[in-house]
């Protein structure tokens, strides 16, 4: 028989409905993001990061989601409907896609609250007790059961998830709390220049994670109230939290790992170096983030693919992948990969040298390609004999972006113009 203490929790996560926002652009993430949401980016060989969040609330028992799109979204919902379109509604269950639609007046959706006040009345149609707010562009696995027992057992109006970061890390990024000894909300501060350390941990502040948990009837006052608000940004963090901290019971939540009480994984992937980095982690012998737990597994879209191949064994042409993660449908014919991770269907052709990169579904990498510190995204073809990494300058020069900590990336569009530009030096040559 399960013990009282689950079935508390899963009686929780059934009165539950989550609503993911997932519209942002991530303009840090630049080219990246020029034709996706954020959310949509691709990460760890076969995910992307909206399946994190979605795959949080499938595991913790949480099964009616509504995702609130917008930015360039196609990619996203063609993802989503794809990979978490199997539900049953007549089961209770649903992951359904809530683009921006203009329900409640003439404006698409203009800030994180404004989200869900938009989509008041779809929620407001599936009964819950409570509605969890959750970001939809942040890496990281956890049990909002635990999230959720503690709001109701501290008797919240309002709790928010939070982690622990560097201030520095946090400056003009995250929303910042003060709290007091029971971890009841005093202070919020929305993206500040300087954070407040946490008490007796000098340089480190209390960060919120963007994901709330809400009595229903107690966010849709808030919305209510907030859309009335003469100036009001419409936005959780700005406008909302610092607005009811006073009056009602609002308490943080601090996000652990269970399995020891320390510092969970927890990455925001909102720039080239940190995307790239996170990515790279995962090609370490034990990484922090374990894609192969079968006990919290991370779903995705996955097609019909063969097995990774690597073909040739000679001296000066063998195909090989060492420290690296490598994807099915990837062939590596007579080059070394070090250090890497490979999506599906990536193609190295031979006498290639590649370490440190993130390759993309779909890359091809012709002949004598050296590769160091890089992005590739998806469908980009490089031509024979490209050196990416090893000079900054020439990397801008040839039209790459190179990241403040020296990573390359490289897109579709910019091989087109660094192909354009070729065949005019090559002209000019000719005609000289």
């Amino acid at each position: 028989m399960p013990s009282y203490a689950n079935r508390y929790i899963s009686s929780l996560t059934r009165e539950t409905y989550a609503l993911i926002l997932a519209g942002g652009r991530g303009s840090r993430l630049h080219e990246l993001t020029n034709w996706r949401a954020k959310p949509a980016v691709y990460f760890g060989g076969k995910h992307r990061i909206i399946d994190f969040p979605l795959s949080n609330c499938i595991n913790s028992g949480i099964r009616r989601v509504g995702i609130a799109t917008q930015y360039k979204s196609h990619s996203l919902i063609r993802h989503v409907n794809r990979a978490w379109g199997h539900f049953k509604k007549e089961l209770g269950e649903s992951v359904e896609i809530l683009p921006a639609s203009q329900r409640y007046g003439d404006e698409w959706y203009c800030g994180t609250a404004d989200a869900v006040f938009q989509n008041m009345d779809i929620i407001r149609h599936e009964l819950p007790k409570y509605v969890m707010i959750l970001s939809g562009d942040h890496v990281y696995r956890m049990d909002y059961g635990a999230l959720l027992a503690k709001h109701v057992e501290t008797g919240a109006d309002m709790t928010v998830c939070c982690i622990e970061v560097e201030c520095e890390e946090a400056a003009n990024t995250f929303g910042v709390m003060t709290v007091d000894k029971d971890k009841r909300v005093r202070r919020f501060d929305e993206k500040p220049a300087e954070p407040s350390s946490i008490p007796g941990k000098e340089g480190i502040c209390l960060a919120s994670m963007g994901n709330y948990v809400f009595n229903t009837e107690f966010l849709f006052e808030q919305l209510k109230q907030d859309a009335e608000r003469e100036g009001s940004g419409r936005d959780f963090g700005h406008d909302i939290i610092p607005a009811i901290i006073e009056e009602h019971n609002v308490f943080a939540f601090p996000f652990r790992d269970p399995s020891h009480e320390g510092q969970p994984y927890w990455r925001d992937v909102g720039t080239i170096d940190s995307f790239w980095e996170a990515n790279m982690e995962l090609v370490s012998p034990e990484p922090q983030l374990d894609l192969y737990d079968p006990t919290w597994p991370i779903w995705t879209y996955q097609e019909q693919l063969p097995p990774a191949k690597f073909i040739f064994d000679d001296e000066e042409r063998r195909g090989m992948a060492v420290d690296s993660t490598v994807s099915g449908g990837c062939i590596i014919s007579g080059s070394v990969v070090r250090k890497s991770l490979l999506f599906s269907n990536v193609h190295v052709h031979s006498f290639c040298e590649i370490e440190g990169a993130v390759l993309l579904p779909g890359a091809i990498v012709e002949r004598h390609c050296k590769i160091r510190n890089a992005i590739v995204d998806r469908g980009c073809h490089l031509p024979e004999g490209l050196v990416l990494g090893f000079d900054a300058d020439e990397d801008r020069k040839n039209g790459f972006r190179v990241s403040n900590k020296g990573i390359v990336l490289v897109t579709r569009e910019m091989l087109v113009a660094y192909s354009q530009r070729k065949e005019q030096e090559a002209s000019k040559l000719k005609t000289a």
